[in-house]
């Protein structure tokens, strides 16, 4: 089994208050199907009301981020499927409750996870 990283920017979700509405009770439900099936680990969006903070390994953080990661933002899914094309049909799933594509990419097997 993998884990799949499920995902979209948030520009991708242009959405009217009631699209957004009706694309919440639809992704709810496709969450709520996943934890079901087994297959769901965790997932969320980003607040993007809350400040990056960049922590270094000495312990000592500043309100930052690597360049080019400043714009990360949107939904994130991480699901654990037996199959690469089983992630992609529930990626298919949250495409369709979203509204907007999803990106999926694979974690690195490690076996110490």
């Amino acid at each position: 089994m993998n884990h799949y990283l499920v995902s979209f920017p948030a520009s991708a979700m242009d959405l009217d208050e009631d699209e957004l509405h009706q694309a919440s009770v639809d992704s709810h439900a496709v969450v709520d199907e996943a934890k079901a099936a087994g297959v769901w680990v965790f997932g969320g969006g980003i607040d993007q009301s809350v400040p990056t903070v960049l922590v270094d390994g000495d312990g000592a953080s500043v309100e930052d981020s690597y360049a080019g990661t400043t714009q990360l933002n949107g939904g994130f899914t991480v699901l654990r499927t037996r199959t690469r094309d089983e992630a992609l049909e529930w990626a298919a799933r949250i495409a369709r409750a979203c509204r907007c594509a999803q990106e999926v990419r694979v974690f690195m097997w490690d076996p110490a996870s």
